[in-house]
């Protein structure tokens, strides 16, 4: 599900109610918002369609540059104290305002490179977020100090990008890993991925629900390593809740080796104990692994020969909404659909083709999630010939409007000159009254209209700023879970900085707009 640059350098260093009227807060908490998965801060009243244009950037946080430097943990808003982690290493908490820093937290050793791969979620006096190493952290939030740790997964490249929700005294979070894009030699693949549900006090788990049976040695590659099968299937996707029956909803990928278990499915499992209440699997087979990309992936390639090589992982985050007197739960899958199912049945309600499918290597279609305010899903698309914003009817998926990432991204500001720039969207929607807010894989950040689609604001990253604490860093490609927008109290907060492809001499940047 990572972008592939970045994917390879981590690889191997290592409630239905609509959310206008529920439970609105100012904060944002955690990545998806609320427990809906709505990404949409209906409490935001200071900035509106009228004055994005009056943005300007209050203060930022610049990383050290290092080996790795992809900014992967979307902020979260809470009080007067924005939470944030950063591709060297630590957690980081600073007043919202000003950036001036109240706490930070070094994450301990581990066997391979660890930095912060999702984003956190701020309960019950706690701090949440998982690691690329596998392991799930609960920091006091006051103090920063740790509360607990656990191993989610031990598998040697394990990774956390499902960011953490929290409910009923229970924090939820999906594991996938990197082990399908380790090199030929690797026995691969006896990954498998799964959801889990901890005890937000103790970190003891209450329940782990598997997507893939578990994986047996059924001969050799061709060159002689080792292969299991089947293998695979992970959680690259941050989960959503239903509060009145009590149903968690997540998204699954592809398999690595061999076939079968809960590919590219959407799961309903019931929140307190696991157990399974529907699937949708919207794919009929996929198994891939890097070697369909490389030169020669005769014999290394599990899906070649029967065309299934093709990475179509529901790797966006769930919406759950109602339309036409019914309960739904509508997601994004890299082939550029958004499936909408009945949330008590999982029947299938409307599809739509969004995205121009691209077979092999995650780029294409939705990737990481959506957003929906009450009225609209406004709903991206990655490489898709090209990316494009849309707003969609709930009820019927109908598109209102569609916008094109501009044609000049590419040829302007810190993207000029840079490779690999192109106009796509590979980062999850955000969303507040009358805007909706997306970055680009062209470095720019940029407010929509919600009612036409029309850009009302625009702010290249791909520039030196300096720091609050010191240095001077630079953004770059907006991309992956950690470059969508957190929106709260008339301050918006964006991270930038995902592929190491682009020159930069500084490290990626936490930029903060206020008006």
């Amino acid at each position: 599900m990572l972008r592939t640059t970045s994917l390879l350098t981590a690889a191997l260093v290592v409630l239905t109610a609509s959310p206008a009227t529920a439970h609105a807060t100012a904060d944002w908490a955690g990545w998806q918002k609320d427990l809906n998965g709505s990404r949409h801060n209906a409490a935001e009243w200071r900035i509106n369609a009228g004055n994005t244009s009056k943005l300007e950037l209050k203060w930022a946080f610049a990383y050290p540059k290092g080996d790795f430097n992809a900014v992967r943990s979307q902020p979260a808003v809470v009080g007067d104290t924005v939470y944030f982690g950063g591709p060297d290493g630590k957690f980081y908490a600073r007043d919202k305002r000003t950036g001036k820093a109240r706490w930070e937290f070094t994450l301990p050793a581990a066997p391979r490179y660890a930095f912060n791969s999702d984003g956190p979620t701020v309960s019950d006096g706690k701090v949440f977020f998982g690691d690329s190493a596998g392991r799930l952290f609960a920091l006091d939030q006051r103090t920063g100090r740790k509360r607990w740790q656990t191993q989610m997964d031990d598998t040697v490249a394990a990774i956390t990008t499902s960011s953490p929700i929290v409910h009923n005294g229970l924090v939820y979070v999906g594991t996938s890993s990197s082990e399908n894009v380790l090199p030929r030699d690797y026995p691969c693949c006896t990954f498998r991925g799964h959801i889990d549900a901890y005890d937000i006090d103790t970190g003891a788990l209450v329940w782990r629900h598997y997507t893939v049976p578990e994986p047996v040695e059924v001969g050799t590659w061709p060159n002689g390593a080792k292969r299991f099968e089947p293998s695979g299937v992970g959680v690259w996707s941050s989960p959503v809740i239903d509060r009145r029956t009590g149903t968690l909803y997540v998204g699954t990928g592809q398999n690595y080796t061999g076939k079968g278990g809960e590919f590219d499915s959407l799961l309903a499992l019931d929140a307190r104990t696991g157990a399974v209440r529907w699937t949708n699997q919207v794919t009929d087979a996929d198994t891939w692994r890097w070697a369909c990309n490389e030169p020669d992936p005769e014999g290394y390639c599990p899906g070649l020969k029967d065309g299934t090589n093709l990475d179509y992982d529901i790797g966006a985050t769930p919406n759950l909404f109602s339309a036409g007197g019914r309960q739904l739960v509508g997601v994004g899958q890299k082939s550029g659909v958004y499936h909408v199912f009945d949330a008590a049945t999982g029947q299938v309600v409307w599809r739509r083709q969004l995205g121009v499918p691209l077979p092999s290597g995650g780029v294409s279609g939705i990737q990481w999630g959506s957003s929906y305010d009450g009225k609209r899903l406004y709903i991206a698309t990655y490489y898709a010939d090209p990316g494009k914003l849309f707003a969609v009817d709930p009820a019927t998926g109908t598109v209102l409007w569609e916008t094109a990432a501009p044609e000049d991204g590419c040829s302007t500001g810190g993207a000029a000159g840079q490779p690999g720039c192109a106009r796509a969207h590979g980062v999850p929607v955000s969303s507040t009254p009358g805007v909706v807010w997306l970055g680009a894989q062209d470095g720019k950040f940029r407010a929509y209209s919600t009612k036409t689609g029309k850009i009302l604001w625009s702010h290249d990253t791909v520039q030196d700023v300096r720091g609050v604490n010191g240095l001077t860093g630079r953004g770059g490609v907006m991309a992956g879970p950690g470059t969508g927008a957190a929106v709260s109290d008339g301050m918006v907060y964006v991270q930038s900085g995902y592929t190491s492809d682009w020159v930069n001499p500084h490290g990626s940047v936490l930029l903060a707009f206020g008006l």
